[in-house]
């Protein structure tokens, strides 16, 4: 599983500011419905209930929200560089500037299991954090993203 397999160019965004953690999960939801065409309700409903069983900010400026869905065939992504960050509920009570949502197929089972740990794995590198953070376009956001598996492959 690579991430360019499960993030398309056009789910990567900057946001300037997000008034809080729900509208931000409502700008992801927004993303998936353009880049994938999921019910936008569907999915911030959904990311919303799987917060409700504990914040998905894992610390480091990074959140992984990620939800289940009817509508999906297969694991997608969206990725979202907030230029200001915000209370994300984060294990670290760190505020959140790096969000990578996972959209999955209500059976996905073990491939969602493997999208979240991919992700998490990469965005554990501090360097890619930082690479990130210094960059607020989209194409390059998502090459940094896609050539950062490559990097830790070799």
């Amino acid at each position: 599983m690579e991430i360019s397999g499960i993030l398309k160019p056009e789910a990567v965004k900057v946001v300037a500011s997000a008034s809080s953690k729900k509208r931000l999960l409502h700008d992801l939801g927004d993303l998936a419905s353009t880049a994938y065409g999921v019910n936008p309700s569907a999915a911030v409903e959904a990311l919303l209930e799987r917060e409700t069983l504990g914040p998905t900010g894992v610390g480091h400026g990074v959140a992984l929200p990620h939800a289940r869905l009817d509508d999906l065939d297969r694991v997608v992504g969206a990725f979202i560089l907030m230029e200001k960050p915000i209370d994300f509920e984060a294990i670290d009570r760190q505020p959140v500037d790096i969000v990578f949502a996972l959209f999955a197929p209500e059976e996905a089972g073990v491939e969602h299991l493997k999208a979240l740990a991919l992700v998490s794995r990469t965005l554990r590198e501090n360097a890619l954090r930082t690479k990130l953070r210094a960059n607020n376009d989209p194409s390059t956001l998502y090459t940094i993203l896609t050539a950062a598996q490559g990097a830790q492959a070799a």
